[in-house]
């Protein structure tokens, strides 16, 4: 690596909307963010497949004829 022109690597915090607090290292000190592992619905199990107005069915619907080539 090149001496100098690199960006200082150093200890950071992020803070996340629901209070979780993160410690790691990065180029910036401080970083908020809106959603995290303790809130994501993703990482909670909270996720739900919502098909709202049958949009599955009416993909199927509208590509069906050309799958039966």
């Amino acid at each position: 690596m090149k001496k100098d022109i690199h960006p200082k690597y150093e200890d950071a915090t992020i803070t996340c909307a629901c209070g979780n607090v993160i410690h790691t290292r990065s180029t910036k000190k401080e970083m908020t963010v809106n959603s995290c592992s303790a809130c994501h619905p993703y990482f909670t199990g909270a996720k739900t497949m919502v098909d709202t107005e049958g949009r599955v069915d009416s993909f199927k619907k509208r590509y069906a004829k050309f799958a039966k080539k």
